[in-house]
């Protein structure tokens, strides 16, 4: 029995995809309401100059853009959806991936992978959705799906800066399982969620882990989420040892300016002698200025506390500074994103530090590290109407 429930979340991910891809008769569109189906790729190649230049070519504790001092496909990705609508009901989207980014970053470090970790950690959001003409629209949505944790994507395009930080690091970018989301007002959005754990390609227990986001906008301008998770990350699955998420966004945007504060803070009492209770406290406060036409700057001050080393594997204290020059040339549906960027980070702590040679191919560790990087991120997005 232990063996078929750890093959539940693949199992989940067939299922959802045999039932999406089936529209019944009922939820065909007219011929004056067309479907229109989303696709697109993208290539990130980036090169993140270390100036601490370790021999191993790694930017510690990371699980995305984690090698240095080399030219790196950190991603690259192809995918197609329809979004479910009144006139079509039925939502899908498949997503394919490779690249450094896709190698770490779904994983735990400190539970073992679910059954098909190998093959699932290649897809991206990749999941199929309904809209159930309930009130003012309930949708459902089964599968790989992107995360409702934190203020950045696990893609480089889709956020300011190249590098991610390290809130968005060590909380899911992906999440495998069920959400149901439900307009309460216009400006009201609750949503649930049901997942195999805090991890998608983690199985740390059979126990799946709940949670919920209540996101607000009282202007145009303002969005308020909050976002909570609860379940075991442990194999033992005592209620007392749960793990605890919470993590509150603030953004304002505007033609020019965005800015944004996100903040974690995650609780957990470990299964070990003494049974410590483990913290990790993150923030971030990102500010995009758009300069001129398809110049813009973006600086990003951070920190995070990881008291026992349950997400970093270091007991350590990180402060963190990152600053980027970013350039946008446009041509028809395809589009070159160039970014230029330093980021200078600072660990302290028992087990903190970055990698550097402390004589001649032999690694230790170094408190400050300062990375120069560029990266170039190609896409293509188009749609079409059937």
């Amino acid at each position: 029995m232990v063996c078929c429930r750890r093959k539940w979340p693949a199992i989940l991910l067939f299922l959802t995809f045999g039932v999406g891809t089936a529209r019944p008769a009922a939820a065909q569109p007219s011929q004056s309401a067309p479907i229109e189906w989303q696709y697109g790729a993208f290539a990130d190649i980036g090169y993140l100059g270390d100036f601490n230049s370790p021999s191993n070519h790694l930017f510690r504790n990371r699980g995305t853009t984690p090698r240095v001092d080399e030219l790196d496909v950190n991603m690259s990705a192809a995918y197609v959806r329809k979004k479910p609508s009144e006139s079509s009901r039925w939502g899908i989207e498949a997503t394919g991936q490779f690249g450094e980014d896709s190698k770490i970053f779904g994983f735990s470090a400190t539970a073992p992978n679910i059954a098909g970790a190998d093959w699932l950690r290649h897809l991206g959001p990749t999941n199929a959705s309904y809209l159930a003409p309930a009130g003012k629209g309930l949708t459902l949505q089964g599968g790989i799906f992107s995360s409702f944790v934190g203020y950045d994507a696990l893609y480089a395009k889709d956020n300011f800066n190249y590098t991610r930080p390290w809130t968005a690091d060590f909380t899911p970018y992906l999440m495998l399982g069920l959400n149901a989301s439900y307009p309460l007002t216009d400006k009201t959005t609750l949503t649930g969620l049901l997942l195999n754990g805090y991890w998608h390609l983690a199985h740390a227990n059979d126990v799946p882990t709940v949670g919920g986001q209540l996101a607000y906008k009282p202007t145009d301008r303002v969005t308020v989420k909050e976002t909570v998770l609860y379940g075991p990350h442990q194999q033992n699955t005592s209620s007392d040892l749960w793990r605890f998420l919470s993590n509150t966004i603030l953004e304002r945007r505007t033609d020019r300016f965005t800015t944004a504060v996100d903040f974690h803070l995650i609780e957990e009492t470990v299964d070990a002698p003494g049974r410590p209770r483990a913290w990790w406290v993150a923030g971030q406060v990102p500010v995009h200025w758009v300069v001129r036409g398809p110049w813009s700057v973006t600086g990003r001050p951070e920190f995070a506390w990881d008291s026992e080393g349950r997400w970093t594997t270091a007991s350590q204290t990180i402060v963190a500074f990152t600053s980027t020059v970013e350039y946008r040339a446009t041509l028809r549906q395809a589009q070159a994103i160039v970014r230029l960027e330093h980021r200078y980070d600072r660990s302290t702590g028992p087990d903190g530090g970055f990698f550097t040679d402390i004589q001649p191919g032999v690694v230790g560790l170094t408190p400050g590290q300062h990375l120069l990087g560029v990266g170039v991120i190609l896409t293509f997005d188009g749609a079409t109407k059937f």
